[in-house]
């Protein structure tokens, strides 16, 4: 009887696949910046340069958010839209001792990864506890945790993070080819290209006017129904785009033009301004006495929403304080961070 051959049932080794050229410039490649633990200099590096780290996310207006809410040690406060965690940290480290932090996003692939980044610093289920929501479930999640009297604070910053734009799989992107999703519950029934192929062109049209400003909404409306049922990823989308303007438009216009597809669709897809506008009437009776509130919107509508909701409650006398103006980004934050740029912070102070 022949013994066995050495490391025989043992697990076989995989090396890990070549990517193309000098540097690794798909997503899933990326493997040092995905694995920040292992590889921390190399994802200093590549913030240095003014890029963000594949799957990360970098903090915007962190410093202004921070002295908006002035989170003191004691209070519980919610972060409506956890993201990376990046904020969440900066409002941790401020309310402690004894501060709790209630965290909530609707992404069931990102959180349980920033849940456990956010354990693995120390913060235990007395700091902080998170809850898979969208901030419209903002009032439930208070009642869920017995905090039906309020809170010290909210933070909701609307914008899209890092790891869901970047990653293909999710079909926010069009650097790379994915499916046209858009999701970010992904367990949401309607994707984007389902959602592309029963709407009607005028559909269409209403929001690439209404989600993102589209000078030629019509004309693209026109040619993104004439593809139904053709268009099920995201370099289809992005391309049936730049043909509908090829010769209209120089190259950077068409560019802007298809960004402002993508982010019309992702509006849409998740009812993003449906959710804020909840979120703006449940928050009020959400905030305890002289409690703070900070909002980061990335776009015209979702600001247009926020400043109106705040001047009503001042008005109202529901409000004691609101920001004259917004609150934009710094010169050498926009150098740092490119996807700062579009930022509008406001913030209120609850009577």
């Amino acid at each position: 009887m022949s013994s066995p051959a050495p490391n025989e049932g043992a697990p076989q080794h995989r090396r890990r696949p070549r990517y193309r050229g000098k540097n690794p410039r798909r997503f899933a490649e990326k493997y040092k910046e995905l694995d920040p633990e292992r590889y921390p200099e190399l994802v200093a590096h590549v913030r240095a340069r003014g890029a963000t780290p594949a799957g990360q996310h970098v903090s915007i207006l962190a410093a202004e958010v921070i002295e908006a809410l002035d989170p003191k040690p004691g209070e519980r406060g919610v972060d409506a839209t956890l993201g990376y965690g990046g904020h969440a940290e900066l409002l941790l480290q401020r309310i402690a001792p004894r501060g709790t932090l209630l965290a909530l996003d609707a992404d069931g692939l990102e959180l349980p990864k920033t849940e456990a980044r956010l354990r693995k610093l120390g913060h235990g289920e007395r700091e902080l506890i998170v809850r898979r929501t969208n901030f419209a479930g903002f009032r439930a999640a208070l009642e869920d945790v017995g905090w039906g009297d309020g809170v010290d604070f909210v933070l909701a910053d609307l914008g899209v993070s890092s790891m869901q734009i970047d990653d293909p799989a999710r079909g926010f992107t069009f650097k790379h080819d994915g499916p046209l999703d858009m999701r970010m519950n992904p367990k949401r029934a309607t994707s984007a290209a389902q959602l592309l192929e029963r709407a009607e062109e005028a559909e269409i049209e209403r929001w690439l006017s209404e989600h993102s400003d589209e000078p030629r909404a019509a004309l693209l409306a026109r040619a993104i129904h004439a593809r139904r049922g053709e268009l099920s990823t995201t370099l289809e989308l992005a391309r049936a785009v730049r043909s509908a303007l090829e010769g209209k438009l120089d190259a950077q216009e068409i560019e802007s033009s298809v960004r402002r597809v993508f982010q019309a669709l992702r509006i849409e897809v998740n009812d993003e301004l449906g959710a804020l506008e909840l979120f703006l009437k449940q928050l009020p009776d959400g905030l305890r006495a002289k409690g703070r509130v900070a909002i980061l919107s990335f776009h015209s509508g979702e600001d247009r929403r926020v400043k109106q909701a705040f001047q009503r409650g001042a008005r109202s006398g529901v409000f004691s304080d609101v920001s004259a103006s917004v609150i934009r980004a710094s010169a050498a934050e926009r150098r740092a961070n490119p996807r700062s740029a579009p930022a509008k912070l406001r913030w209120a102070v609850r009577m």
